[in-house]
């Protein structure tokens, strides 16, 4: 789609989401720009532009599928697109609105709504990846900048650029960060989470929420496992794993199990009181 007679030409699009990963993109500052200088940014509504039937050479998505027409909006975007990134938990796994996914959605909306009637909403919050061809995944919660702006230049030469799934454990040695899980005793979920984020939470001493989605060849069962054996109820086991990340697999699968284990106690219970 590029040509010798114009700039590359960017969009960056919005479906449901709190605009954070916007915010990441915007909060580059300078850098962006300077990339400014090298490329058109036609539609950013967040930033100030708007031309959202742009045909342009990258899509940036943030946002997951939650209402009847964002299926429709999705193809029109991918058909005017050379490449679609999708960027941030919500694009790339359904993101915190994907916790409806595993309940009655109906019943909350009802509960938080006066007239639900007029709430147009889907049964679950899906990633993007689920409705139409995605070239790029870019997790995070925020997604970083840095990632987004780095994706950005090797995209426009021409090349997918390598993202590293590594688990934030390993990110913690390089930034010699103390273990908060064996220093501390934190459920961390380090272990089992893709880096991306630089270890933040571990090098305040903080546990990792998963905000980068499944680490490769995560294990997330035997994570799982030892943070009820520490002593964390199985309800709040499964908490952690249907959070941020909750509709990417292994999280999704892991944590259902825990939550059908939640349920089978409570059965038990109210069958013997």
């Amino acid at each position: 789609m590029t040509t010798a007679t114009r700039r590359p030409r960017i969009a960056v699009h919005k479906f449901s989401s709190c605009d954070g990963c916007q915010l990441a993109f915007l909060n580059l500052g300078e850098p962006l720009l300077a990339l400014t200088e090298t490329v058109d940014i036609l539609h950013f509504a967040e930033a100030g532009p708007i031309d959202e039937e742009a045909e342009v050479d990258i899509a940036f998505v943030e946002g997951s599928v939650a209402t009847s027409q964002d299926a429709a909006r999705l193809r029109g975007i991918r058909q005017r697109s050379r490449y679609l990134v999708t960027i941030g938990a919500c694009a790339t796994a359904g993101g915190i609105q994907a916790l409806r996914n595993f309940h009655d959605a109906d019943e909350w909306v009802s509960g938080v709504y006066a007239k639900p009637e007029h709430i147009d909403l889907l049964a679950d919050s899906t990633p993007i990846a689920e409705s139409v061809k995605v070239d790029l995944e870019l997790w995070g919660c925020p997604v970083s900048g840095e990632q987004v702006l780095g994706a950005t230049k090797s995209l426009l030469a021409g090349h997918l650029p390598r993202v590293d799934h590594s688990a934030v454990c390993m990110e913690c040695k390089r930034q010699q960060a103390v273990c908060v899980m064996v220093a501390k005793g934190q459920p961390c979920m380090g272990p089992v989470t893709s880096t991306g984020c630089g270890a933040i939470c571990p090098r305040f001493q903080r546990d990792c929420y998963a905000c980068y989605g499944p680490a490769v060849q995560a294990n997330v069962s035997a994570l799982a496992s030892h943070l009820a054996d520490t002593g964390m109820p199985a309800d709040e086991v499964a908490r952690r794993l249907l959070f941020i990340n909750g509709h990417a697999e292994p999280f999704r699968s892991e944590g259902l199990d825990w939550q059908a284990r939640v349920i089978q106690r409570q059965g038990s219970e109210e069958e013997q009181g």
